[in-house]
């Protein structure tokens, strides 16, 4: 049985975090302060959870796959797929390892619940995963499984996954989605887009905040919210569903928002369920 199967009193919480731009975390900015705020926040998740996690299972907007894919490999690579970023950006490390086990327990979850997946022994880990962790978690000793979006983006379907997931919690595993509550590349820096993206951080805050059936049907018709085309375009709304993924697997527990910023003239949360 995998060490991953046992059931323990203690239930960890899931976030859903912002990851930022690129490698924005090592690398000089303009204004140099811009991204001190969130990371600040992201060092501090340690201080959020109840025990030491055994592994970390990270969903980022940055894999998508036909079905639901899963990192199975030993020693996983790193992606850096961001583009025209300082050269050292490209030498950043994060020598985290693969959990295989902890691959298998997910893939299994996933099927019991009628839901389709494959496991990847190839893939590494991209800048939605290796850059918020790198902060979170520099010492890189905590083992790390990617799981993949669906291309079709379907929120309900990564609803379904989260939930599927969801017992893990039990088992020592540290369950983040790490994406951006607002992602507009035209908006970013775009004053005409505060506005809009205060309106629909509110509606998340609120909509997370719901009991376990109102947050499941608001986030399934997420479009309908108010402004959020405008904070999230149809078709590459990628950064918003690792929410979905982690709002299923908080079961009834509701969420909060722990961490919100004004970051490139648009509003940035982050959240916390359990």
């Amino acid at each position: 049985m995998s060490i991953y199967a046992s059931n323990r009193a203690v239930s960890l919480p899931v976030f859903f975090i912002p990851h930022g731009a690129g490698p924005c975390f090592f690398m000089d900015w303009q204004p140099a302060d811009t991204w001190d705020g969130m990371a600040s926040f992201l060092a501090s998740i340690t201080t959020r959870l109840p025990e030491r996690p055994k592994a970390i299972l990270i969903i980022s907007g940055h894999w998508q796959t036909p079905e639901f894919r899963i990192t199975s490999g030993a020693k996983p690579d790193l992606i850096y797929d961001y583009y025209g970023f300082p050269e050292h950006t490209y030498d950043l490390a994060y020598p985290a390892s693969g959990a295989p086990a902890l691959s298998e327990r997910v893939s299994n979850l996933l099927t019991a619940a009628g839901i389709p997946n494959e496991q990847d022994a190839a893939r590494g880990f991209d800048h939605g995963v290796f850059i918020p962790l790198k902060v979170m978690f520099p010492e890189a000793d905590i083992p790390v499984v990617q799981m993949s979006l669906r291309n079709d983006l379907d929120p309900e379907a990564h609803l379904a996954a989260g939930q599927a997931l969801q017992s893990l919690r039990q088992e020592g595993v540290l369950i983040i989605g790490s994406g951006m509550s607002f992602h507009n590349m035209r908006g970013y820096g775009d004053a005409n887009f505060t506005a809009p993206s205060e309106v629909f951080d509110d509606w998340l805050t609120d909509t997370v905040a719901a009991d376990w059936e109102t947050r499941w049907s608001a986030l399934a018709n997420w479009s309908k919210a108010p402004y959020a085309t405008a904070s999230h375009p149809l078709g590459a709304e990628e950064h918003l569903l690792p929410l979905m993924v982690a709002a299923g697997a908080a079961g009834n527990d509701k969420g909060d928002k722990i961490y919100s910023e004004q970051v490139l003239k648009t509003q940035l949360s982050a959240f916390q369920f359990g």
